[in-house]
C-alpha cells in the first residue's frame, strides 16, 4: 500500500478535481467518420464500444446534444431483469442479461450490478394466471423463474403487508434471482471510457440539427458545431426518437411519455430485493446507500417535460405505503421524470429504415435500461454487417405492416 508522509497527505488534500486525469477525450469533431451514433446514453455508448471491441472499427463519433447519460439513462430506476414472456423478447433481454453478469469486467469498470432478484407480485386470480403462464414461458427459455407463494414471499420480504386484510391482497409473485439493479451513471460511464480507449471519438454538447440525405441515402448529419459525414448513422435517443425520425422525412410508430420515479431519505438496510406491483403501477427498490427508489407508471398523455407530477407520485405511493406499512413515514428527498418512447406491442424498435444506412434503436419503453448491454451488442453488429442481427430480426419497423407484433404488454411491466 502507498505511504503519504504529512507533507504528502497536505499536498492531495489540495489537489482539486482540476488535475483529475478524464475518463475520456473531448476531441473536436472530425470532417468524416465511418459510423455515426446519435445519442449519448447507455444504449448509444454500448453501440459504440462493440462497434469498436466486437468488430474492429473504431472511426466512430457518438453524438450526443447534452451530456453523456444525461437523458434516460440517469431518469430510471435501475432495474436489470429478463423474465419476458415471447420467445423473440426473451432471448433478446436474456442475451443482455449473460453481458450485464460480465459486464464490469469487460470494462474493467464497476457498474455495481447486484443480482439481488425481482419480485413481480400478483393481487387477483387473472394476475396468477399471467404469473405462471410468464413463468412456464421463461422456464422454457432457459430463463431462471419461479411461482412463489404468499409465505414464501412473507419469508423473503418480512417487511411487507401479505396479510389477508390487505387492500391489495397478494396471491402470488413471480420470481427472477439473477434478476437486479445497477448504477445507471456509472455503466455510462464505463462504456463511454472504454469506447474511448479503442479510439471511438465522443462528442458532447453537440446537437443534430438535420441528416444529409441524398438519393434516398444518408452521407451524415447536420450539428451545431457544423456537418459530420458518414454513410453509416445509428439513432439512439429514446424519448426524442420521433423527432429525427421526422428530420429523416418518415414517421415511427411511436408515442413519448414522461414516466416518473422518486428517491426517499436514507434508511438503514430492510429491503434486499425489487418487488413490482404491474397492477397497482408501483415498484421499490433499496440502494446500497439506503435510498428507496420508487417507480410509477407512464404518464397517460404525451410529452417531453422531464419531471414528476403530485397525482402520479400520490398514486403510487399510496400503494407502495399499502404494501409497507414500515414505510409510512419516510420522507422523500426528490422526484423527477424521463422521456420514454413507446411502441404500440411494448418492445423496441432495432431496424433499418427507408433511408438507406440509417438505422433506429428506439422504442424501449420502460424497458430500456435494463437492455443496455445486449441492445448496444446486437445493434452494433446490425451496423457494421448492414443487415439485421438474428436476436435483432424480430423488432424491425417492418412488423408494424405485417402484423408480426410480440405483444410484451404484460411483461414490460408498468409500460402500459
Amino acid at each position: 500500500m502507498q505511504r503519504y508522509s504529512g507533507f504528502g497527505l497536505a499536498k492531495h488534500a489540495l489537489n482539486h478535481h482540476e488535475n483529475w486525469e478524464r475518463q475520456w477525450r473531448n476531441p473536436t469533431p472530425k470532417k468524416q467518420y465511418d459510423v455515426i451514433i446519435v445519442g449519448g446514453g447507455g444504449h448509444g455508448l454500448a453501440t459504440a464500444y462493440y462497434l469498436a471491441k466486437e468488430h474492429g472499427i473504431t472511426n466512430v463519433a457518438v453524438v450526443e446534444k447534452g451530456w453523456l447519460g444525461g437523458g434516460n439513462t440517469a431518469r430510471n430506476t435501475t432495474i436489470v431483469r429478463s423474465n419476458y414472456l415471447w420467445d423473440e423478447a426473451a432471448a433478446l433481454y436474456e442475451h443482455s442479461m449473460k453481458l450485464w453478469e460480465g459486464l464490469s469486467q469487460d470494462l474493467n469498470y464497476n457498474v455495481m450490478f447486484s443480482q439481488r432478484g425481482v419480485m413481480n407480485l400478483a393481487h387477483t386470480l387473472q394476475d396468477m394466471r399471467d404469473v405462471q403462464r410468464r413463468v412456464n414461458a421463461n422456464r422454457l427459455n432457459g430463463i431462471d423463474s419461479v411461482v412463489l407463494t404468499p409465505e414464501e414471499i412473507q419469508e423473503i420480504v418480512p417487511i411487507m403487508d401479505c396479510s389477508k386484510n390487505a387492500r391489495y391482497p397478494i396471491l402470488g409473485a413471480s420470481w427472477q434471482p439473477r434478476a437486479g439493479v445497477a448504477r445507471h451513471d456509472a455503466v455510462a460511464w464505463g462504456f463511454a471510457r472504454a469506447a474511448d480507449a479503442l479510439g471511438v471519438d465522443i462528442l458532447q454538447n453537440t446537437e443534430v440539427t438535420g441528416f444529409k440525405i441524398r438519393d434516398g441515402r444518408v452521407y451524415g448529419v447536420h450539428t451545431n458545431r457544423g456537418d459530420i459525414e458518414a454513410r453509416t448513422v445509428g439513432c439512439v435517443a429514446a424519448g426524442n426518437s420521433g423527432v429525427l425520425a421526422k428530420m429523416a422525412g418518415f414517421r415511427l410508430p411511436l408515442e413519448s411519455h414522461p414516466l416518473q420515479a422518486l428517491v426517499s431519505e436514507p434508511l438503514k438496510p430492510v429491503l434486499d430485493t425489487v418487488v413490482m406491483s404491474n397492477h397497482v403501477h408501483g415498484y421499490i427498490s433499496q440502494t446500497d446507500k439506503g435510498d428507496l427508489v420508487i417507480g410509477a407508471g407512464i404518464d397517460g398523455y404525451n410529452g417531453y417535460g422531464q419531471r414528476g407530477s403530485y397525482p402520479t407520485v400520490e398514486h403510487t405511493l399510496q400503494a407502495i405505503v399499502e404494501m409497507f406499512p414500515i414505510f409510512s413515514r419516510v420522507r422523500m428527498n426528490r422526484q423527477w421524470g424521463g422521456i420514454v418512447d413507446t411502441c404500440p406491442d411494448a418492445c423496441p424498435i432495432l431496424s433499418a429504415t427507408p433511408v438507406k444506412g440509417l438505422f433506429f434503436n428506439c422504442g424501449w419503453g420502460t424497458g430500456g435500461f435494463k437492455a443496455t448491454p445486449g441492445s448496444g451488442h446486437v445493434f452494433a453488429w446490425t451496423l457494421a454487417k448492414n443487415q439485421a442481427h438474428p436476436i435483432a430480426a424480430p423488432f424491425s419497423i417492418d412488423r408494424f405492416h405485417t402484423g408480426a407484433l410480440v405483444d410484451e404488454h404484460g411483461a414490460a411491466g408498468v409500460a402500459h
